[in-house]
């Protein structure tokens, strides 16, 4: 009799779970939420892997959040015949991602490094992504790969399992509970500002582009950075830091590789305070001249110039494939990385 009844309590569990589940995706389906994928370690390393792609096939892109969204893929694998492999990480310095590549003496091929100098030429904060994806994919198990292929699927048509936003720890952080002294607020992004893609390229939805609320939501989170103690690196940290970059870029290129850097477009308050903190004579323009790489800053190129990010700091998709179109156009023209 007993036995009966707990086969019916989890039965019953089992249908109360479903019927929220079901529930719960329907709600939030008809809130507008769109499917997306979880950009944690897991997606990286998948992508980690494809750094081995003959160099004439492939391009790896490394930075910030700049140029998941500002690379539109479809269009510069259609202009370029190439496969774009997007290894950046939000809120991250490529600077690591960039010695991993670096130490790789497998990886010989083509490598586009974006530059937001917050990030960038941060010493003290900016490498926990990348230090979690790299000792993730180092340490990779044949099972790991293999719920990876059985669980993206899944993720991908299920709104609920959207691990930034809808898990239990990312709806408990979205609470708007006083901020207390020395306490960082959660973040809470708008969930038409970040849907991610299976290719780790970033988007904006229609509705978030249509929402100037929406936009000033994001534009407060960047407000901020204002009170980040953290000073622009200059002296001697500086130069530590260009020296491993130019060690490292040095690396790829006596194995075959090329190297060039890119700096992505920027508005508004947040463009005035990057250019009042990393003067581009001192960062941008130095970094060049010690690598001795080409490098595309958007303001150079009047397309690219005009281009307006909503809230400050990321292209829409429109634009996207503006950027994408002008950076391939100017690849070819300056002959760099090989194209023609």
């Amino acid at each position: 009799m007993q036995t009966h009844v707990s086969g019916k309590s989890a039965v019953l569990a089992v249908v109360l779970v479903a019927a929220f589940l079901v529930s719960w995706e329907l709600f939030l389906r008809h809130k507008g939420v769109k499917k997306d994928y979880d950009d944690g370690p897991e997606l990286w390393a998948h992508v980690r892997d494809q750094v081995y792609e003959p160099s004439d096939k492939a391009v790896v892109f490394i930075g910030s959040s700049r140029i998941k969204y500002d690379l539109d893929i479809a269009t510069w694998e259609s202009l370029t015949n190439t496969h774009a492999v997007q290894l950046a990480m939000v809120a991250s310095s490529p600077r690591h991602i960039l010695t991993n590549l670096a130490d790789d003496p497998k990886f010989k091929g083509r490598l586009i490094v974006d530059v937001t100098e917050v990030l960038f030429f941060n010493r003290m904060r900016g490498n926990t992504y990348p230090d979690a994806g790299i000792a993730y994919y180092k340490d990779l198990t044949p099972s790991q790969r293999a719920s990876f292929y059985l669980d993206k699927p899944v993720e991908g048509h299920f709104a609920f399992l959207n691990e930034g936003h809808y898990a239990i720890n990312a709806l408990i952080g979205g609470l708007h509970i006083p901020d207390r002294p020395m306490v960082y607020p959660f973040l809470d992004f708008p969930t038409g500002f970040d849907v991610t893609l299976y290719n780790r390229q970033n988007v904006m939805t229609a509705d978030f582009i249509a929402d100037t609320n929406q936009h000033n939501q994001v534009k407060a989170i960047w407000g901020l950075l204002r009170m980040d103690p953290t000073p622009p690196t200059t002296g001697k940290p500086l130069d530590t830091i260009m020296n491993s970059v130019v060690r490292d870029v040095a690396k790829i290129k006596a194995r075959g590789g090329d190297v060039i850097f890119t700096r992505t477009p920027s508005n508004g308050f947040f463009l005035m305070a990057e250019q009042h903190m990393y003067p581009r004579e001192a960062y941008w323009d130095r970094l060049l001249k010690e690598t001795g790489c080409k490098g595309f800053f958007y303001s150079d190129n009047p397309t690219t110039a005009k281009l307006v990010c909503p809230e400050f700091s990321h292209l829409t998709p429109k634009d996207a494939i503006t950027y994408t179109t002008a950076l391939v156009s100017l690849l070819k023209q300056d002959k760099a990385l090989g194209f023609q």
